[in-house]
């Protein structure tokens, strides 16, 4: 697989997520950057943030913001936007757009997935984490990660 990469000026990877950036408080999107080289026949990216560290009682990791159809070309998600002519999905707060870190115990670590796709996806709005990843499972050409850590207030 190609490498491409995803970081983050809010945070280093490993770091200490900013409470600007959780769900209790502004529940900001954090600025996020993307770099590498794209595998040729990248058609689009898809994000993932989950927090692996909050298994609900069905057993899923916790969803916190779904991305996809973004443009290859983009290098950036501004703070607290989402790239043009992208769609946001469902996350398990059960609402579209991002859903901050809101850890109810103990510090959690999340996770922002950043995937090349070989497909432009035709999903709605509706569409789950689960489905997001059963539509992206046999178009992904590389995979980058960035995880940050975030404390309950």
């Amino acid at each position: 697989m190609t490498e491409i990469s995803i970081s983050s000026g809010a945070f280093e990877d490993g770091g200490q997520i900013p409470k600007k950036h959780g769900y209790k408080n502004k529940n900001r999107s954090p600025q996020l950057s993307f770099g590498g080289q794209l595998p040729a026949d990248t058609k689009s990216l898809a994000l993932i943030m989950d927090d692996p560290d909050a298994i609900k009682p069905a057993g899923k990791v916790w969803s916190h913001w779904l991305v996809w159809n973004i443009q290859p070309d983009t290098e950036q998600i501004k703070e607290n936007s989402s790239p043009r002519g992208s769609v946001e999905g469902t996350t398990d707060f059960g609402s579209t757009g991002y859903g901050g870190p809101a850890p109810p115990d103990a510090e959690h670590v999340y996770v922002f997935a950043l995937y090349a796709l070989d497909t432009v996806l035709e999903l709605p709005s509706t569409t789950t984490k689960k489905q997001l990843e059963k539509a992206i499972k046999r178009h992904i050409l590389a995979k980058a990660e960035l995880r940050g850590r975030y404390s309950p207030d």
